[in-house]
């Protein structure tokens, strides 16, 4: 499989939006595909639609932040999953250095009201350091199992697990961290982070992650695991996509949101671009489905 950009990159976000990062797309209502993503320009965290995931509808903004808390001065980096009628946000609170996470909730999926005063997820442990952010929620079984990056604000470091029966109190695993980079590997020699994790129907889950070559550079990976938390292994194809240089993604791919689409038997992924300091959305596509020989 080869990921190829798409050449209307970035297809979302200019010089009027400012930095748009951390997305995360879904497959939403009326069969249209839904955005969470990052602004940064009012540090929120807003919503897009789109029918062909090329062209999006302008942000909504979803959740402001509440600096009054004293851990959310700035929102970012957030997950939405659908729950009967009710749409569930966790998201990355930012303040004094630290980053949390948080939990929201909605009715219509675009204007969302916190549910309590706290953050559902705080660092702890030595792996965390100050900051748990970008999460990734799935619900299976009854249980909600989320996938959260760890480490440095700036940059994560590892990815770590946590378990909950309502969404609010989580469990984190006594396996934590998760996953680790590998400095062997070139592209992750550094550090790793943002992932988005997937069921397969073959390989278990496809974990679509960032790995670092630097804290300055970064592209775009992704492992495969038979339940999700123990036994990574590596795509051999690693990294999907990288950046190119002297062009809007010159310098970083971050935070894959990615999707596949059975009828055309082709994954697509949606990423945030940076050249210097303008940070846009753009996407990747190939045809075909990994396998299990795709995997180290």
């Amino acid at each position: 499989m080869q990921f190829i950009k798409d050449p209307n990159n970035p297809i979302y976000g200019d010089a009027q939006t400012g930095t748009l990062f951390d997305v995360y797309v879904t497959k939403g209502d009326e069969k249209r595909l839904r955005m969470d993503l990052s602004t940064r320009a009012d540090g929120c965290v807003s919503v897009a639609y789109s029918a062909d995931g090329i062209r999006w509808s302008a942000p909504q903004t979803a959740l402001q932040p509440d600096p009054a808390s004293g851990w959310e001065e700035l929102v970012n980096r957030n997950c939405v999953l659908r729950v009967g009628g009710t749409y569930k946000m966790w998201y990355t609170g930012q303040a004094h250095g630290n980053s949390y996470i948080g939990y929201a909730e909605s009715a219509d999926g675009i204007h969302f009201i916190r549910v309590g005063s706290e953050p559902v997820l705080a660092p702890e442990s030595p792996w965390e350091g100050e900051s748990v952010m970008n999460p990734c929620v799935l619900l299976e079984n009854g249980m909600y199992r989320m996938w959260y990056s760890a480490g440095e604000t700036f940059e994560p470091n590892v990815l770590c697990y946590a378990e909950s029966a309502d969404g609010v109190h989580w469990n984190k695993s006594p396996l934590n961290p998760i996953f680790e980079r590998n400095p062997a590997k070139a592209y992750e020699q550094d550090r790793i982070g943002g992932c988005q994790i997937l069921p397969h129907k073959t390989l278990g889950y496809l974990l679509f992650y960032i790995g670092y070559r630097d804290v300055h550079t970064a592209c775009i990976c992704c492992a495969r695991s038979q339940d999700g938390v123990t036994d990574f292994r590596r795509c051999r194809q690693n990294p999907l996509v990288a950046p190119d240089k002297g062009t809007w993604d010159g310098d970083s791919c971050y935070k894959p949101s990615a999707l596949y689409d059975a009828d055309a038997n082709r994954w697509r992924i949606w990423y945030n671009g940076r050249a210097c300091s303008k940070e846009y959305i753009g996407t990747a596509a190939a045809d075909g489905d990994f396998t299990i020989n795709d995997f180290e």
